[in-house]
């Protein structure tokens, strides 16, 4: 859960739980122009009081990364391109659905990531559940 606490013409405050394990400390975020900025403990949080390991309070780089990938790719002719996301959704239902019904739904497994929200580490167990029908799944968002 995220909570907006402070705000400013340029920056804002928000409170929310770090994903990097199962723990639940407390994160103060310090968002400016769109960008992190600072990571803080929560000291209200009743889980950590304050403290964050090295991994909550500075693992954040990443976000802002120019060397983030934005763009879907698939791989034509042996070669990485870009695709639309409608395209490469496209070929990963497919093969997904072709996959399944070759070697059945226990054919798959999802490793979670623990630089995910915990609400999208639900989403793909929920996924893997639900729709591709397996409980192989697992995080290393734990303790």
């Amino acid at each position: 859960m995220q909570t907006e606490t402070q705000s400013t013409d340029h920056a804002k405050t928000v409170d929310t739980i770090c994903s990097f394990c199962g723990t639940g400390c407390g994160l103060r975020v310090t968002i400016e122009d769109n960008r992190i900025t600072t990571v803080k403990g929560d000291k209200n949080n009743p889980v950590s009081h304050g403290e964050t390991c090295i991994k909550g309070a500075m693992g954040w780089g990443y976000v802002n990364s120019d060397k983030r990938i934005t763009t879907p790719l698939i791989r034509k002719n042996g070669e990485l391109v870009e695709a639309s996301w409608d395209e490469a959704l496209d070929l990963i239902a497919d093969r997904f659905g072709s996959i399944k019904e070759k070697y059945g739904p226990d054919a798959f497994g999802c490793f979670s990531s623990s630089r995910s929200t915990n609400e999208l580490n639900y989403l793909a167990a929920k996924f893997m559940r639900t729709i591709i029908g397996t409980n192989n799944i697992d995080s290393c968002n734990r303790t």
